[in-house]
């Protein structure tokens, strides 16, 4: 029977069908965009234990952007601490010292500093094993610091003495200590740095209408075996370029065009932790979540992705079956192991990308806070009629996605490489 639904305008600008039922085509026809929010909602439902890093991108959310190229920003945190170069001079009476490191603009007047294992000095003149040196920043100027030691020897005079340091020992940065009539103290300003990505057309034809067979119906009927397989390879696609993509524009000379690449994160990412090949004990699993969870201002749940050599690495060790034992976690559609310690949780799975890939003994650690996507087409369809122009007897949908990932704050991310 022939269709002949009418779309009208109502009083407000509003469309209804009259003269016939309400079709997906004719849906299509009147709001285009009505029927791609919930296919996109059933994209993510496709198998999203396979494309991780996909999956946690668009549970997040996209940022839509008005150009292929998305430039944006990170800001750093300002160095907690510093060497020194040289050994330090004392003044008259030992009680000031200069001190010249390798990074006198990170340090300010009023300034503590902790000084990394050299020991402090009880009021009664004996080594205090509890404590470490501690000194106060009075003045600098182009070339040194001048500093007082709050627990060094006393000198009989109520002072401390500044003792000798040498040549590279660690300064770390604590908090300043202002006097009573303080009202100012030196500025601080953070500025953020540029970075840039490109965006990646990703495309796949389906024809058969499958995008049509996704949407809402009167009755429940799901995708085909060989639908969901279209989609699942799109993503698997995606989920490559979105890890392990370069980042360039490429003149194709068959097309007459430029092609855009997109950068993958693992190139983005501003830590890398090795370990060798049996060498992947429960100390080397400490020193890995030590390394992912300090030294950034990351939050304390991160997700471990990795190859199939790394994860049975890691499910060998005691100390991993003992912590993450029946632990298991659903985050953003994905079952994960959880696996804890003192310095945050980890949501462990494996990705065969990074086998596919040729790197099964390495892995990433990613914060979800700090992954943000980019889209300049979010993911859609575009209708063929292929028959009308003469191509073949069928119509075609086209899966259409413009976007890029980006790590907002690269040093909460950590690459995880086997030498």
């Amino acid at each position: 029977m022939e269709n002949n639904a009418t779309i009208v305008n109502g009083v407000e600008n509003g469309q209804h069908v009259v003269n016939g039922p309400l079709t997906t085509e004719v849906t299509n026809q009147a709001s285009p965009s009505l029927l791609v929010n919930e296919i996109d909602r059933q994209i993510v439902k496709i198998r999203p234990m396979a494309t991780p890093v996909d999956q946690l991108s668009r549970c997040a959310g996209a940022k839509r952007t008005g150009s292929m190229i998305v430039d944006y920003y990170n800001v750093d945190t300002k160095p907690t601490s510093v060497s020194l170069v040289s050994s330090s001079t004392n003044l008259a009476g030992n009680v000031r010292g200069r001190l010249k490191t390798d990074n006198n603009d990170s340090i300010d007047v009023s300034d503590t500093l902790l000084v990394e294992g050299v020991t402090g000095y009880t009021d009664a003149g004996e080594p205090d094993e509890n404590s470490r040196l501690v000194l106060y920043v009075v003045g600098k100027d182009d070339v040194e610091l001048m500093v007082m030691a709050v627990n060094g020897e006393p000198n009989g005079a109520g002072e401390r003495i500044m003792p000798e340091l040498d040549a590279g020992e660690r300064l770390i940065r604590m908090g300043r200590a202002a006097t009573e009539l303080d009202v100012q103290t030196a500025q601080f300003e953070a500025l953020p740095q540029k970075a840039q990505n490109y965006c990646q057309i990703f495309k796949m034809q389906i024809e058969q209408s499958t995008l049509q067979k996704i949407a809402n119906k009167e009755v429940d009927w799901t995708m085909t075996d060989q639908e969901e397989a279209a989609i699942y390879d799109m993503r698997l696609g995606m989920e490559k370029n979105f890890l392990f993509g370069v980042k360039n524009k490429l003149w194709d000379s068959n097309k007459k065009e430029t092609v855009m690449l997109t950068g993958g994160i693992w190139g983005q990412a501003g830590k890398t932790f090795t370990y060798s090949d049996g060498a992947l004990t429960q100390d080397t699993v400490i020193d890995l979540m030590r390394e992912a969870f300090t030294g950034n201002a990351g939050s304390k749940r991160k997700v471990l992705i990795g190859g199939s050599g790394l994860i049975g690495r890691l499910n060998k060790l005691d100390y991993t079956k003992m912590i993450s034992a029946g632990e298991n976690v659903a985050k953003w559609g994905i079952d994960f192991t959880e696996m804890r310690s003192k310095f945050g949780k980890l949501y462990v799975l494996l990705s065969e990308v990074f086998d596919e890939c040729g790197m099964p003994d390495n892995g990433m650690i990613i914060d979800p806070e700090y992954l943000q996507k980019y889209s300049h087409l979010p993911f859609g369809t575009e209708a063929l009629n292929l028959k009308s122009a003469g191509v073949r007897n069928t119509d075609a949908l086209v899966l259409t996605e413009a976007s890029c990932l980006v790590l907002r704050y690269p040093k909460a991310h950590v690459r995880i490489v086997m030498e």
